[in-house]
């Protein structure tokens, strides 16, 4: 009897524990939070700004049909966006799944030779070793584009392998929040971020 009254005390907490998430997730504005810390203070400007001659896209991974994901569609939407408003003139677009974002921005006509791409890197940190290569040659202001969630990590990856790039961050999570059907997905997405940006410190790339 013993033993079963200590399965039952830890199920009861765990439940217990798995509702209060629950809770914390569908009702309050938690991952919002959370999402905005890691987009950082100029999350709020990012819309359309800063300016600058060179942006920075890292994509996310492709769908399981090789086209465009989730994540990847508001990034390739806010490039065209800076690519309008922005003044920029060159678009670096780095990550595995950059072909669908390359063909979306074509699509939307951004001229071929405006954009440089590389499809070799599959992390954030071979994001940025494979694009301090592309940018050589490339002078002016960067400016790095990727997911609000995404931010903190990338950011600090590139400046730590010496690319000074200002941040544009896309509101991605923030929108998936918007909804309450996409707030659970939201803060997984959060919680595997977080998991890797403990990664990338313990091995020192931020």
């Amino acid at each position: 009897m013993t033993a079963l009254r200590t399965i039952g005390r830890i199920l009861y907490r765990l439940f217990a524990a798995i509702g209060l998430v629950t809770v914390l997730v569908m009702v309050t504005p938690i991952v919002s939070w959370w999402a905005q810390a890691y987009a950082g203070p100029g999350y709020s400007a990012s819309l359309g700004q800063p300016k600058g001659d060179v942006l920075i896209l890292l994509s996310a991974a492709g769908d399981e049909y090789g086209g465009i994901s989730y994540s990847s569609y508001w990034r390739a939407r806010q490039a065209l966006l800076a690519w309008q408003t922005g003044g920029f003139r060159k678009i670096v677009i780095s990550g595995g799944g950059g072909p669908g974002i390359l063909n979306f921005l074509l699509g939307v006509g951004i001229p071929r030779d405006a954009m440089v791409a590389e499809w070799r890197s599959t992390s954030t940190r071979e994001n940025a070793i494979e694009t301090a290569h592309l940018i050589q040659n490339l002078p002016g202001r960067k400016v790095l584009l990727t997911s609000d969630f995404h931010m903190y990590r990338a950011l600090r990856v590139f400046r730590k392998v010496g690319i000074d790039v200002a941040p544009m961050a896309v509101p991605d999570v923030l929108h998936s929040t918007e909804n309450w059907k996409g707030r659970f997905s939201a803060f997984e997405t959060m919680l595997i971020e977080s998991t890797k940006i403990l990664y990338y410190r313990l091995r020192g790339w931020i």
